[in-house]
């Protein structure tokens, strides 16, 4: 291919020592105008490429089809009222809703496609009062992390005159009495030097229907300028809490005060020694998920008044399956196990005794619950590779588990199926991987495959239900999801085998997985494509550096790859908890430069055809990472297999991405994969 002409310049940068070159910084200033050429010349190869290809339009309807069927979310109830979000089919954006009873008549609450013509406003927080009248909720343009609160009175569907600004992963709290409440937020741009724009985190209190400008100050803590505080408040409307955090480590505090108090907060937990999550109250006793002493989790009780660690109770000791999440629902613990990566519920009392355990559809992910403590029904949202997502009811007093809303997904399982299987990797770890695919599937070698992976951060893949898989395995091919290492589908302890200098780990398991494949007839290398995004797309970059040879295609979607500088940019300083910092610590600079893709392309390799995906307002992972890992490729690319970039114009790391952008995104990528392996 013709690639743009990528001017290099001469920038060398020591790190401890090692001399690493460095051409392409110039790509990471998006606002010049050098740097807007290059990408406006970039996209333009890659629309030229894509647009040629014979099965886009096909692709595009067919998708279109199997997307456009109306999802719920799970109801969540407030004061009497129910809540829920729903989308027609191809609305780019969720409508929420409001009904006085599971039977009668919706109404809207909030439709945010108003807020923009082509969908790009989204909704970040949706927080009620604990009554269930107001609404405070977040707005995010084109994708942003930033994003402003306004606040809504759900019956006459007025919004107050104020919004909260300089908002970023923030929480918000009620007051229950509806006076206001206590939120988190980051410096106004401009008083903080740029490199603290994401520190320095603070928490207010705002009484509704007053201007930002006179929000009070509630807790900070700047001689520790890393920390971020969300606050909480109990059910029962006494209790204020903080959730401490820094970046994306797992560990974290917990700190608590009165609501109705200006007394100093208690630090109740202040070691950062384990997770600790706050599922409830009884007046003066905290229950408490946590990992310490237990990385696949456990159930503590605190005794507020005699909060030493020699008297805490354990309620729920830790078991063989990981705990993925808990509440309290009609006064018992309803917790969410991970066994083998997929999701079982089981319901106890507050004393610890297993009640029981409900029966799922099939083997599957819960990606939604809700329920109040007092209240007797729970609600989950249900899923799986063949299963559409489902709203359920559980009652309580009926001891039953209904549909509350079938699914109308035009897609039928019937033909297809899902396996899962066990591999091990490099070092002897199993592993296990899910195989969705047409029945009666022959063993030939020569089946294409689309292998899907993440292994970082404690986030886990379970099954869940996609339309890009489905039209890839409608076509003959089999979609594998592969849970590495670096996830917590085992606990904390499958998660730090695959964070700092275990990272390699994360990308021998996906490889190993190729090559489970391969060995056992499902494929060849030539047939494999892999895709991930975020860190996932630090994955498939590094497993394609690594192992060029292993596969036939690879979709790379909003990639971190640059390890020397990634902690510079936005938020990346989060993540020096899972990753490392090269800049400050010599032994962390080995490992990271060892395996960061950008620095271990290799000149006069060949490399499979490769789709390089950003988006220009992303500011989570900025797209210079993916700018500068293309211009390298492209540089070092012996091949004739093509290597593009494709730019999402107003659009930011994912989320809140309208349905109309999703749409003409996976049919390029499913266009691109069907090309190359000359599937129809």
């Amino acid at each position: 291919m013709n690639f743009p002409t990528t001017r290099r310049d001469e920038t060398i940068e020591d790190y401890h020592g090692t001399r690493v070159a460095d051409p392409y910084r110039w790509l990471e200033d998006e606002k010049s105008a050098q740097t807007q050429s290059w990408v406006e010349q970039q996209h333009a190869l890659a629309r030229a490429y894509l647009d040629k290809l014979p099965d886009l339009e096909q692709i595009r309807a067919r998708y279109i089809e199997l997307y456009n069927y109306p999802k719920f979310s799970a109801p969540l109830k407030r004061g009497g009222r129910y809540y829920f979000s729903r989308n027609s089919g191809l609305q780019n954006q969720s409508v929420l809703y409001m009904q006085s009873s599971l039977e009668s008549d919706e109404r809207v609450v909030l439709d945010p496609n108003s807020l923009s013509t082509d969908g790009t406003v989204s909704l970040t927080n949706q927080v009620f009062s604990h009554d269930g009248t107001l609404l405070a909720y977040g707005t995010s343009n084109s994708g942003s992390d930033w994003q402003e609160i306004h606040i809504r009175q759900v019956d006459s569907g007025v919004d107050f005159n104020e919004v909260i600004h300089w908002c970023k992963f923030s929480g918000i709290a009620w007051k229950h009495d509806n006076s206001g409440f206590f939120y988190n937020r980051l410096p106004e741009p401009g008083t903080v030097a740029e490199e603290d724009q994401s520190k320095f985190s603070k928490v207010y209190w705002h009484a509704i229907n007053t201007p930002q400008s006179e929000d009070q100050l509630i807790f900070e803590r700047p001689e520790a300028k890393e920390l971020s505080f969300t606050p909480s408040i109990t059910d029962d409307g006494k209790y204020l809490f903080l959730t401490v955090w820094n970046g994306t480590e797992p560990r974290n505090r917990l700190y608590y005060r009165e609501v109705e108090s200006s007394t100093p907060f208690v630090r109740l937990l202040d070691e950062a020694d384990a997770s600790y999550d706050l599922i409830g109250n009884d007046g003066p006793i905290f229950y408490i998920q946590t990992n310490l002493n237990a990385p696949k989790g456990r159930i503590i009780a605190i005794d507020s008044a005699n909060p030493v660690r020699e008297n805490w109770r354990e309620l729920i000791a830790e078991q063989d399956d990981v705990i993925a999440f808990a509440q309290i629902v009609n006064q018992q613990f309803v917790i969410a196990y991970m066994h083998d990566a997929h999701h079982e519920i089981k319901l106890y009392s507050k004393d610890g005794s297993l009640q029981q355990q409900l029966a799922l559809p099939t083997l599957g992910s819960i990606i939604d619950l809700s329920g109040e403590p007092d209240g007797d029904e729970l609600f989950i949202t249900f899923t799986s590779f063949l299963f559409p997502s489902t709203v359920f009811r559980y009652d309580f007093v009926c001891n039953t588990l209904y549909p509350l809303r079938q699914s109308q997904a035009s897609f039928d399982p019937a033909g297809y199926e899902t396996t899962q299987v066990f591999y091990t990797s490099k070092d002897g770890t199993r592993v296990p991987m899910f195989l969705t695919h047409k029945k009666g599937l022959a063993l030939d070698g020569n089946n294409p495959v689309l292998m899907y992976g993440y292994g970082g951060f404690d986030i886990s893949l379970t099954p869940t239900f996609g339309v890009t898989p489905l039209v890839w395995i409608e076509h003959g091919g089999i979609y594998a999801v592969a849970n590495l290492r670096g996830g917590s589908e085992y606990g904390e302890q499958w998660h730090e085998a695959g964070m700092l200098e275990k990272k390699q780990n994360v990308f021998d398991d996906f490889i190993s997985a190729a090559e489970w494949l391969v060995e056992n007839n499902y494929t060849q290398p030539s047939r494999i494509s892999i895709m991930g995004g975020s860190n996932g797309g630090l994955l498939v970059a590094a497993c394609l550096v690594q192992r060029p040879d292993l596969y036939g295609a690879v979709i790379c979607r909003v990639p971190v790859i640059d390890m020397l500088r990634y902690h510079r940019f936005t938020v990346g300083r989060y993540w020096i908890g899972e990753y490392g910092d090269a800049e400050h610590n010599p032994e962390q600079f080995a490992f990271l430069y060892a395996y960061s893709p950008l620095h271990n392309v290799r000149p006069g390799t060949a490399y499979p055809p490769t789709l390089i995906m950003t988006a220009d307002t992303d500011d989570r992972v900025v797209p210079a990472h993916a700018r500068k890992f293309a211009a390298t490729l492209q540089a070092a690319h012996a091949g004739e297999s093509p290597i593009l970039l494709r730019v999402e114009m107003k659009a930011g790391h994912g989320m809140g991405k309208p349905t109309a952008k999703i749409i003409e995104e996976e049919a390029d990528i499913l266009a691109f994969l069907f090309h190359t392996f000359h599937m129809s």
